[in-house]
């Protein structure tokens, strides 16, 4: 499922080139065939990102509420000016042609034409997310602290925090050597908020590179002297889909497990397996 770095990536491809715009909107495919209809020849305002969400904003307080889920696609084209956008190939849902490029949507979870106030509705359920300025770090430690539930877990959910998916998940955690089950109630605000920090600087970096990178400079393919990584999803990661390979760092084998239907990926050098204070200090005196 793509992460809040390609909506927000999305989100200004799309504001490019088509923001301020008139466009032409259908349905090819027609299931959006009569939502669509009520924005064509609008002009598209804006487009705009909130963790996995994208909303396409029209004249008269109208989205359209996007979500990608794990088998969307929504590709931009350019196009010759005054020449027709190519037939459409597959099932588009929605296409948005302008002046000099046009967009198909194929496969989303969901595409709807909302109001104003239904997409506040979508936005209040979501928690802070790394790629807004607007975003309150604090709402999430409110959620994270007060919970039993992993670390692993509650990153991953979208009311606790807006964007983050599977690879951006296990890759903080590793970056801060925190082991995936531990309860979110064990951690310490400061770590927290090195954990926001740093989420902040990569997803803005994957924004830019349009893909995802955590690897620090000294464990890249180069300064290595190793192979560079070959994934679909692209980028360099520590623990993310390399399961039974060496860390880059401690050389102990990935491992992977599933949590709450999802795989987790971590190294068990170096993200050693929380144990309680209590513990250890009556396993001491026994």
């Amino acid at each position: 499922m793509p992460e809040g770095h390609t909506l927000h990536r999305l989100a200004a491809d799309l504001g490019a080139a088509f923001g301020g715009r008139q466009v032409r909107v259908g349905s090819p495919q027609g299931r959006f065939a009569e939502s669509a209809a009520q924005v064509d020849g609008q002009v598209l305002e804006r487009a705009e990102a909130w963790g996995k969400h994208l909303f396409v904003a029209f004249p008269d307080d109208r989205y359209v509420h996007i979500h990608l889920g794990l088998y969307g696609k929504f590709l931009i084209a350019r196009r010759e000016s005054g020449q027709p956008a190519p037939a459409p190939v597959g099932q588009v849902r929605l296409r948005i042609v302008g002046p000099e490029a046009y967009a198909d949507l194929r496969g989303a979870t969901t595409c709807h034409l909302i109001t104003a106030a239904e997409r506040d509705a979508v936005i209040a359920r979501l928690g802070p997310d790394p790629l807004r300025t607007d975003s309150d770090p604090a709402r999430a430690w409110d959620r994270i602290s007060r919970s039993k539930v992993a670390i692993g877990a509650l990153l991953m959910d979208q009311a606790v925090l807006a964007g983050v998916g599977n690879v951006y998940r296990a890759e903080l955690l590793f970056r801060h050597r925190i082991d995936p089950m531990r309860p979110g109630n064990t951690l310490r605000r400061a770590q927290w908020n090195a954990m926001w920090t740093d989420l902040v600087e990569l997803m803005h970096q994957g924004v830019i590179d349009n893909r995802i990178d955590t690897v620090r400079p000294e464990h890249t393919p180069e300064a290595m002297g190793r192979p560079p990584r070959q994934d679909d999803h692209g980028g360099e990661v520590y623990v993310y889909r390399r399961t039974g390979q060496a860390c880059h760092v401690c050389g102990k084998v990935v491992r992977t497990a599933e949590l709450q239907g999802r795989n987790l990926f971590w190294c068990p050098g170096c993200q050693p397996r929380y144990r309680p204070r209590t513990a250890s200090l009556q396993s001491g005196l026994e």
